[in-house]
């Protein structure tokens, strides 16, 4: 395999000697140098794989980074370490809960959760304010700004709004012992901020961190990079700055110059050959990322030959541009006698596919749309979940509202109320509530046995 590594590639896998940058560009095979590189750990430098740790952005970036790793390590490589940031921050907290002040069963909410939680909150907002509510929030939690610094920094009285929302959502938080997505980064490094002897346990774990994307980390997630590998800073990030396009929530290009700035002795090696695309194809490129603002010079190049002339179509709107797309895939497979297998359109955000349809469908063009909904996003998916989740932490009350509900128990909206208001002056979660003494006086007859129905038979099924 060394012979089909270039010679940066390979300067970067072998490389040891502390903190290490590596610049590599649209195609220029830097998965291959995160995998090869902890074949090389592995094989090489005889390094543990449990003390190996690979990060990066999505779970489906995770699997094949675990697949190409295990061709290349095999059975040696038992015990590696590779997630997503918020599978490690997840692990961390679950590992060191009572630190963190939290029970061992705490739940994670997802998106859907915490936009009930803030609609529920701010029931008298529209959803553009709510929304932007939630945005300023997560962008403090991403900065790791907390809701005292937060009313302290506010700027106007949008944010001055939010801070006072952020403090009750984080009481609401701990009420139902869960945390959102952004804890999952921002719960650890205060934790190891505060508590020298866990970091210092956690960095004991990790001899090499590799961390993929690093230019769309956000500051958070930086700030947990360095915790984890401490003075010895024995990591390698692999990123680029022409590909940040995560600043909209809160992915920061900055932490590039940090890393230059906090780490004097940073080595940075470059990966400028193209593998997937031709020369006009990448003068093209260049000539477009030119025009970026500049933290590292770099020009990607190609051995692939010229290739054909990059064509550029001007469409008067959506509707124009997939008329043309839809004419021009016609046109090609009659053609060159293709297969519609053989073509594919990619669009930045899943809003523009219904013109593509439209037109497909309009022409009788077959088509497959890739990325659709998430099996985890299905309705009756998490409704299990939420049973499960409920029975893992009964403080759970989103957990508790989406499962006492499904299927329907003749629970409405008027019962959640009086039962909210009654968990409210008790200081305990819903589910607690159901069987508090008295709560028969505050709920009607009916629906109040239907909820000691559901809590008896929640009981029965956590105490099999």
């Amino acid at each position: 395999m060394a012979d089909l590594l270039n010679a940066p590639q390979r300067e970067a896998i072998r490389y040891l000697d502390g903190p290490l940058l590596v610049l590599a560009g649209a195609g220029s095979g830097k998965t291959r140098v995160i995998t090869q590189k902890i074949a090389w750990l592995i094989d090489e430098c005889d390094v543990a794989p449990e003390k190996i740790t690979a990060i990066t952005f999505t779970n489906k970036a995770a699997k094949e980074m675990k697949e190409r790793a295990a061709k290349l390590a095999g059975a040696r490589g038992e015990g590696l370490n590779i997630s997503t940031f918020h599978a490690l921050g997840a692990r961390i907290l679950r590992t060191e809960a009572r630190h963190a002040g939290l029970k061992p069963g705490f739940s994670i909410l997802d998106a859907s959760d915490t936009g009930q939680l803030f609609q529920e909150m701010l029931r008298d907002a529209d959803k553009l304010r709510i929304r932007m509510i939630q945005n300023r929030i997560s962008l403090w939690k991403n900065a790791v700004v907390g809701p005292e610094e937060a009313a302290k920094i506010a700027e106007d009285e949008l944010e001055a709004g939010a801070a006072k929302v952020y403090a009750e959502y984080e009481r609401t938080l701990r009420a139902y012992q869960a945390v959102d997505f952004d804890d999952l980064i921002r719960l650890p490094v205060v934790l190891f901020e505060n508590h020298d002897d866990v970091a210092t346990r956690w960095r004991s774990r990790i001899w090499h961190l590799l961390v993929d994307e690093y230019q769309d980390t956000n500051r958070c997630q930086y700030r947990l990079m360095k915790l984890l590998t401490g003075a010895r800073a024995n990591f390698t990030a692999v990123g680029d700055d022409d590909q940040s396009i995560y600043g909209w929530r809160g992915a920061d290009i900055e932490n590039l110059k940090l890393l230059s700035e906090e780490y004097p002795a940073l080595k940075v090696i470059k990966l400028e050959q193209n593998y997937r695309s031709t020369t006009r194809i990448l003068a093209a490129a260049n000539a477009v990322i030119g025009h970026n603002p500049k933290l590292f010079d770099k020009k990607l190049w190609s051995d692939k030959g010229h290739g054909d002339a990059v064509q550029v179509v001007a469409c008067r709107d959506n509707e124009h541009e997939a008329e043309w797309v839809a004419a021009r895939l016609q046109a090609h497979r009659f053609e060159h006698r293709g297969k519609w297998s053989d073509y594919a359109i990619l669009y930045r955000g899943n809003h523009q596919a219904r013109g593509f349809e439209e037109q497909l469908r309009a022409q009788k063009i077959p088509y497959v749309l890739s990325g659709g909904q998430s099996f985890f996003d299905k309705a009756e998916i998490k409704d299990i979940t939420c049973y499960l989740r409920l029975l893992a932490n009964s403080d759970d009350d989103p957990a508790f509202i989406r499962a006492v509900t499904t299927p329907k128990r003749g629970i409405g909206g008027t019962t959640l109320e009086s039962l909210g208001t009654a968990a409210g002056k008790r200081h305990q979660s819903l589910f607690a509530t159901i069987f508090a003494p008295g709560i028969e006086m505050e709920i009607s007859a009916k629906p109040h046995a239907a909820l000691r129905e559901f809590g008896n038979f929640i009981n029965r099924l956590e105490f099999r």
